[in-house]
C-alpha cells in the first residue's frame, strides 16, 4: 500500500473552511438563543426576542454545512466556487450580526426604517442578502458544470439548487411598502404577513401567521429544497436494497424528477396561498383542491416511473 493511500485528507480539502466556521458559529448562536428564550422574557413582534436569531441560526447552519461539504467536491471551477463560498459566508455573518444587534437593542431588524440607525442596519442587511443570492448563483453554475457519474444524484442537486435560489428570491415579495405603510414618517417598509400587520398570532417557534398569509413559508420551503431533494434521492438509494426498481439509476432519476415536480407545485401552492392572505393552518377550498390535484398527479407519475 502506498503512503498516499494512508495519508489522511486535509480538512481544508474535505470541507470549505469559512463555511464550516460559519456553521460552528451558528451552532453556538443557536444554543445561546435557546438560552435567551428561556431567560430573556422580552417580546418582539409577538415572539420571544431570541426566537428570530434561533431560527435564522439553524437555517444558516444547514445552508453552511451543505455547501461546505459540496464545494470541495467540484473539481472544475472549484476556485471560483470557493471564493463565492467565502463571499456567502461573509454576507450571512453580516446578516446574523445585524439581527443579533437589533435583538439586543430590543427592536426589529427586517423592514425597520424607524430611525437613521435602524434604516442603515436594514439596508446593510438587504445588500448582504442580495450579494448572498449572487454568490449562491455562482456556486450553482459551477455545480452544473460538474456532473457526477450518478444521473439521479446530479438531478437531485441541480433541482435542489435551482429551487433554493427561487426560494431565496421569493423573499423579495416581503420587501417594499405594503398597505398602510405609505404614511410619512414611515417606520416599517415591508412585511411578511399578508392582509394583516406583522406580529399577530402565529405557530409556536416558527411564528408563521395562523390568521393571515405568511410569505416566510414559501421563502423557507424554497430555500431548503437544497436539502430536501438530495435527501429524497438518498432515500431512494436506501430502498434499492429492498426494492428492485429503485436499484436502477433510470428509475431513481425519474422518481427524483417526479418528487421535484411535486415539491415545485407545493412551493407554488404555498406562495399562492400566502399572497391570497390565507393562513397555512386554515386552507380554503381552492387550496385543498389544488393540493388534492398535486397529490393525485404525483401518485400517478410515481406509479408510471416505477412500472415503466
Amino acid at each position: 500500500m502506498s503512503i498516499a493511500a494512508v495519508t489522511p485528507v486535509p480538512l481544508r480539502s474535505r470541507w470549505h473552511l469559512p463555511l464550516l466556521w460559519l456553521a460552528a458559529a451558528m451552532f453556538a448562536l443557536l444554543v445561546f438563543s435557546v438560552g435567551g428564550m428561556v431567560f430573556d422574557h422580552r417580546v418582539i413582534t409577538g415572539l420571544p426576542a431570541w426566537d428570530k436569531p434561533a431560527k435564522f441560526a439553524l437555517s444558516v447552519l444547514i445552508y453552511a454545512v451543505t455547501w461546505a461539504w459540496l464545494i470541495p467536491q467540484l473539481p472544475r471551477g472549484r476556485r471560483l466556487a470557493e471564493w463565492a463560498g467565502i463571499a456567502a459566508a461573509v454576507m450571512l455573518a453580516v446578516e446574523m450580526v445585524a439581527i443579533v444587534i437589533q435583538v439586543v437593542r430590543g427592536t426589529t431588524s427586517h423592514f425597520n426604517v424607524s430611525s437613521p440607525l435602524n434604516s442603515a442596519i436594514w439596508y446593510v442587511m438587504a445588500a448582504s442578502i442580495g450579494a448572498l443570492w449572487l454568490a449562491t448563483a455562482v456556486i450553482a453554475v459551477v455545480l452544473f458544470r460538474n456532473p457526477g457519474p450518478d444521473r439521479a444524484r446530479n438531478l437531485a442537486f441541480r433541482y435542489g439548487t435551482v429551487l433554493s435560489l427561487v426560494g431565496m428570491a421569493l423573499g423579495l415579495l416581503m420587501v417594499g411598502p405594503k398597505a398602510g405603510q405609505h404614511d410619512v414618517p414611515r417606520t416599517i417598509s415591508g412585511a411578511h404577513t399578508v392582509g394583516l400587520a406583522d406580529g399577530g398570532p402565529g405557530l409556536p417557534l416558527l411564528g408563521w401567521s395562523t390568521v393571515g398569509g405568511d410569505l416566510r413559508i414559501p421563502h423557507f420551503v424554497g430555500i431548503h429544497a437544497l436539502q430536501v431533494i438530495p435527501l429524497i434521492v438518498i432515500a431512494f438509494e436506501l430502498l434499492a436494497h429492498r426494492s428492485r426498481p429503485f436499484g436502477e439509476v433510470r428509475t431513481r432519476a425519474a422518481l427524483v424528477t417526479v418528487a421535484t415536480g411535486a415539491y415545485t407545485a407545493l412551493l407554488g401552492l404555498v406562495t399562492w396561498q400566502a399572497l391570497r392572505g390565507e393562513s397555512i393552518v386554515h386552507p380554503h377550498a381552492p387550496t385543498l383542491i389544488a393540493l388534492a390535484v398535486i397529490a393525485a398527479a404525483t401518485a400517478a407519475a410515481t406509479t408510471w416511473a416505477v412500472r415503466r
